[in-house]
């Protein structure tokens, strides 16, 4: 648009510059030839008197004319241009209503894909996390079985005595002596874990 304006210019330079330059000849000429008639006038005295009212007339009526000519052609060219200009502008006005269409289109439907695959990550994290509990769940059962498992273990070698022989170990290790069997063995238990 901008290489179109400067050619238009240029072109309008040119066509003006011409006129100027062929008025500015067109004068030099007409003084010129003033200047000689003048200088005959004054050596040959018969030369008629002539009237230069109606050539001169006629000449500031053609530049006349040509600066109407230039003036129209002028005026033609800045309507082209603005003609021109108004087009692009409309063209790159709907461009850019389809390209903010296009790019809300996307964005809606990346803004879509992202929510997407945050519900997704967010029903993995979920998953994860469920997992995650139900194996301590089932870690903490093993402990307390393996816990259990192990008391009944530790239990087993006092099981069979009597509360005498209990109180008569628990003596040796300078432990309370005084409960029931069942206590008795707890205490033993707990001391042989210490």
């Amino acid at each position: 648009m901008t290489s179109t304006i400067r050619t238009t210019n240029g072109v309008y330079t040119a066509a003006a510059g011409q006129a100027r330059e062929l008025t500015e000849k067109s004068v030099e000429t007409f003084k010129q030839g003033v200047e000689k008639f003048t200088e005959q006038a004054n050596v040959v005295a018969w030369i008629p008197e002539v009237d230069l009212t109606e050539p001169v007339t006629r000449y500031f009526e053609y530049v006349q004319q040509s600066v109407d000519f230039n003036r129209d052609l002028a005026i033609r060219w800045a309507e082209i241009v603005t003609s021109l200009y108004g087009t692009v502008r409309d063209q790159a006005d709907k461009v850019t209503g389809i390209v903010k269409d296009q790019t809300n289109k996307v964005a809606d439907q990346t803004v879509q894909q992202a929510r997407k695959a945050q519900d997704l990550a967010n029903e993995q994290a979920n998953a994860v996390e469920e997992a995650k509990k139900e194996q301590e769940k089932q870690a903490k059962a093993a402990e307390r079985a393996a816990a259990r498992q192990a008391d009944k273990e530790a239990r087993e070698q006092y099981e069979g005595l009597t509360k005498a022989e209990l109180s008569d170990l628990l003596a040796e290790r300078e432990l309370p002596k005084s409960g029931t069997v069942e206590e008795l063995i707890e205490r033993l238990v707990s001391a042989d874990s210490e």
